[in-house]
């Protein structure tokens, strides 16, 4: 599916600049604290809320990848028809965990943090715009959830081992 490629490269990407700049940003805190004695202010405050953006859009990019941690004890041992059924029930379960906790709660973070002017300390940024994280990564769980039940499965007896 073309559409999931996009977003699988699209998301790989913005995982990989967001990591390698919370690295630098590690890296100069390190370097400012230790071989300049004068530790930079924004650091640490910055690299917690890279943080939680790669934390959040990375469980969404392995959930698409089916990389997720699972417990696997039930599924393992259903053939066909319940392991399919487990399967629906399960991305079913997912997305509608992904929709009322992490859209719907994170967009009403989002409005009341920006609504309230909350901003944050050393940044000065709205922390609104740092939650945005929460809804965005909803949508994106919902969407892998949503391809995974439509896509094909090549082997039915794969189905059983790729349970959420």
């Amino acid at each position: 599916m073309k559409l999931r490629k996009t977003v699988d490269s699209a998301l790989y990407s913005l995982l990989v600049i967001l990591m390698g700049t919370m690295v630098l940003n590690v890296l100069w805190q390190v370097a400012s604290r230790f071989m300049l004695k004068s530790p930079s202010a924004f650091t640490d405050e910055l690299a917690r809320y890279l943080l939680i953006w790669v934390g959040l859009l990375g469980a969404s990019y392995v959930t698409g990848q089916k990389l997720h941690l699972a417990i696997d004890i039930l599924p393992s041992k259903l053939e066909g028809k319940g392991a399919r059924n487990l399967y629906i029930f399960i991305h079913l379960l997912v997305a509608l965990f992904a929709f009322f906790v992490m859209v719907w709660g994170g967009i009403n973070l989002v409005y009341i943090t920006l609504t309230m002017g909350q901003t944050s300390a050393s940044l000065g940024i709205p922390v609104g715009y740092v939650y945005i994280a929460q809804p965005l990564s909803g949508l994106l769980i919902i969407f892998y959830s949503l391809i995974n039940l439509t896509e094909k499965e090549e082997d039915p007896e794969e189905i059983g081992r790729e349970m959420v």
